[in-house]
């Protein structure tokens, strides 16, 4: 079945334009509490949101919907969606939900659910959403309403949460790390996390207008981290995006660290200490000398879909612990069950405290392949799949490189975006190659 609403994190649009209305919000809370009481007489949902203006709104129309379908709801405020999913588990609640558009600007807004477990749903629940939204609403009687209520301090718990991951017999005393929580979620966690830690922090990107999220600022735009680290001297610069699931760090020369090379340091350093790690998952996008480093220590390597549900999945089929994307999104599964910028960003910290050495030393053997990635705008009726242009010069393109880099074309999930990406040993080839794609599907 194709769904018609859910992409690969959720449902997510500009909101005012359908689906990011009032009224289907309604609709799908309502269908959502449908498919729960199938197998709960009771449920209870906890909400929590990113610092959008929207928010606002989205929010009262989840509440309304689940609480006409007698679904019980309790609510979070302003809190990161792995903060979210951890207090869905602790809480013993039915489903947790996270109004964000998480990287996107602040015009957007989206829904995203968690299960019991704290964990991402598979696409047969999101099918069953799908399949309530087209049916008749089962309004629920005066006597059997949900009712809805606030959790106190939920802020608090997932600060206590996050540092309970960090190793007890280490300390963040003596260093300097600017904190950039993009003026999303984390805003009023992050700084507190890594200064309860020990560390000194000078925070940006905390002061959330409802307007401000993403906006110049965060792991999506990571040059005011960078300036931050050299103007303050710091040792260390931490940018989290909107909802504070993806991390980009900076080192004290300003260098910044992509995902790829975070899951890397993070295998490596739980290697050094002796654990045992039968295999590592990317994705289509991880850089390939990642592959070739972490195969070079005996580790089995997997690549899964683009988009950190996929990487959850495969890890769990493989009963595997440790992945993660370029973009920012780690799972370390004996940490938290979903990815979480804050707690990625403690395990990296951590391993340069244990190990005495900085990230650039701990990844002296991973020269990551230059990649080339642009982004091309569709138009609603485009069909890059048919382009025969685009066909004959991706075959050109693979022959070139032979086995000397990759091609990956794929649409976003969460925009009207192509995503071209060439990866090779030369920068230059790399980026030849990608503009003759892109020329070949905006020609086709």
């Amino acid at each position: 079945m194709t769904r018609k609403y859910f992409g690969t994190d959720g449902i997510r649009g500009t909101v005012g334009q359908p689906p990011i209305t009032p009224d289907f919000v309604l609709r799908l809370a309502h269908a959502v509490g449908q498919v729960l009481k199938k197998s709960e007489a009771r449920p209870t949902v906890l909400i929590g949101k990113d610092t959008r203006i929207s928010g606002y709104m989205l929010e009262s129309a989840l509440e309304s919907g689940f609480n006409s379908a007698g679904v019980d709801v309790v609510l979070l405020g302003p809190l990161p969606t792995p903060g979210v999913a951890y207090l869905t588990r602790a809480q013993r609640a039915s489903l947790g939900v996270v109004i964000s558009a998480s990287h996107n600007p602040f015009a957007d807004n989206g829904i995203k659910f968690f299960s019991a477990q704290g964990s991402k749903l598979p696409d047969a629940w999101e099918q069953a959403v799908e399949v309530a939204l087209g049916e008749a609403p089962a309004w629920a009687d005066s006597a059997s309403l949900g009712k809805t209520r606030r959790l106190d301090d939920a802020a608090g718990r997932y600060i206590e949460f996050c540092k309970s991951t960090f190793a007890h017999e280490l300390t963040l005393r003596g260093l300097k790390i600017v904190v950039d929580a993009a003026h999303g979620a984390a805003y009023h966690i992050a700084p507190k996390v890594f200064h309860e830690l020990g560390a000194e922090v000078i925070a940006i990107g905390c002061a959330p207008d409802g307007l401000n999220i993403n906006q110049d600022v965060g792991a999506t735009h990571p040059q005011a981290l960078v300036r931050a680290v050299r103007d303050s001297q710091a040792d260390y610069g931490i940018a989290l995006d909107g909802d504070a699931d993806r991390l980009q760090l900076v080192d004290a020369t300003g260098r910044l660290y992509n995902g790829d090379e975070l899951l890397y340091l993070m295998v490596a350093d739980r290697l050094a200490r002796g654990e045992r790690i039968p295999g590592v998952v990317g994705t289509l996008m991880t850089n390939m000398a990642v592959e070739v480093a972490l195969k070079a220590q005996g580790l089995q390597f997997v690549r899964a879909r683009v988009g950190d549900r996929y990487v959850l999945e495969e890890l769990e089929r493989n009963r595997w612990l440790l992945g993660g994307e370029g973009s920012g999104h780690l799972l370390a599964l004996d940490k938290h069950t979903t990815g979480d910028g804050l707690i990625s960003a403690l395990q990296v910290l951590q391993a340069c405290v244990r190990s005495g050495r900085s990230m650039a030393q701990m990844l002296a053997e991973v020269t990551l392949f230059p990649q080339t990635l642009i982004n091309v705008r569709l138009q609603p009726d485009q069909d890059w799949k048919a382009n025969v242009r685009l066909a004959a010069e991706t075959k050109a393109v693979e022959a070139e490189l032979d086995n000397t880099g990759r091609v990956l074309i794929r649409a976003s999930g969460t925009e009207p975006l192509l995503r071209v990406m060439v990866e090779a040993r030369d920068a230059g080839q790399a980026k030849a190659c990608a503009q003759r794609l892109v020329e070949s599907v905006r020609a086709g």
